[in-house]
């Protein structure tokens, strides 16, 4: 099989590269990325040297670039977004450019090479704000922000080129991934390694938005059942079932640090912060996927992998994103 990956030098796509490459020695992976701000190769350096990958660095705005390396490749799999909802209340333009009409280049391509299966990659976020219950995937779309409207925009596309090109289109919809190197402008390891290093942890209005958290491991399995057996046209929902507020974690994380509570500090809440996110997850466990992680697990793995790999993510705290933080929180 060879598989494009989109994104691949991001958070969950290199553990998704990982994990593909240690299950599937066969499998011929390329990781097309751009290298933005949170892509780094060094996610990725204990299997830069396989024989089984090959990096290539470019745009998925690029067509020329994406139709080369998409017609080396039978199926897809599609990370590559902007991610972070601050990020795209401050600037929403290259959210719109990246995850809506990036994902139509792809799809142009894949649709000229006749790809096998397209996998899409979302987020529970283009449900909005659930306020009881658990969304279910024909559930309509209700986004609350440029980031989570640019990846239902994204869905919407990917979804038309089945109906209408028949194109063999797979969207996932996974709840909050977390895990090993996840960019600390992220909630988990924002509060993690801030704890670390005693300064404060930035917690939005009253902490009491709920998120439901997924580990990344769990996720990477999801995609891999789905790539292999999901039904082309179907939406499936990842749930992590495990329903945490802010404010429960950030006491998890002080509390696994040994470190005071006294270094949560409520901040003024972000605009249109969803209040609760809460997905059905019940299709896909259907395709026998099972959780092997409980978040109190996971979190503890999380947390180690961020106490053991300071140099990794030190060198981004003290970076560009050093500036960001200083203009998002002060201080």
């Amino acid at each position: 099989m060879n598989i494009l990956v989109t994104g691949g030098a991001g958070f969950i796509g290199s553990n998704f590269i990982r994990y593909m490459l240690n299950k599937y020695p066969d499998y011929h992976i390329t990781n097309l990325d751009k290298l933005t701000y949170c892509g780094n190769l060094e996610n990725l350096a204990d299997v830069e040297n396989m024989p089984n990958y090959r990096f290539v660095c470019g745009d998925i705005k690029e067509t020329e670039l994406v139709e080369k390396v998409m017609k080396e490749a039978d199926r897809v799999v599609h990370f590559a977004a902007e991610t972070h909802v601050d990020r795209s209340i401050m600037d929403a333009s290259e959210f719109i450019m990246t995850d809506a009409c990036g994902t139509f280049v792809l799809l142009e391509a894949a649709r000229k090479y006749k790809i096998k299966r397209f996998l899409q990659i979302s987020t529970d976020e283009v449900y909005g704000s659930i306020h009881e219950g658990a969304a279910k995937e024909e559930d309509r779309l209700n986004p609350s922000n440029p980031y989570s409207a640019s990846k239902a925009a994204a869905d919407l596309l990917a979804r038309s080129y089945y109906i209408t090109y028949d194109l063999p289109v797979l969207i996932l919809r996974p709840s909050n991934n977390f895990g090993p190197y996840q960019y600390p402008e992220k909630f988990i390891p924002l509060f993690i390694t801030n704890a670390i290093m005693g300064l404060p942890l930035p917690l939005y209005g009253d902490g009491k938005n709920v998120r439901d958290w997924l580990s990344v491991e769990d996720n990477c399995r999801a995609i891999d059942i789905l790539l292999h057996d999901g039904k082309p046209g179907e939406i499936y929902n990842v749930s992590g079932s495990s329903k945490k507020t802010n404010l429960e974690i950030a006491r998890m994380i002080v509390n696994e640090l040994n470190k005071p509570e006294t270094l949560i500090t409520f901040v003024k809440d972000r605009p249109g912060h969803d209040r609760r996110y809460s997905i059905d997850g019940s299709k896909l466990e259907s395709l026998r996927f099972v959780r092997r992680f409980e978040f109190d697990v996971a979190l503890k793995r999380t947390v180690e992998w961020y106490k053991k790999n300071r140099q990794w993510w030190e060198k981004i705290k003290s970076g560009d994103f050093k500036v960001y933080y200083k203009k998002q929180y002060g201080g």
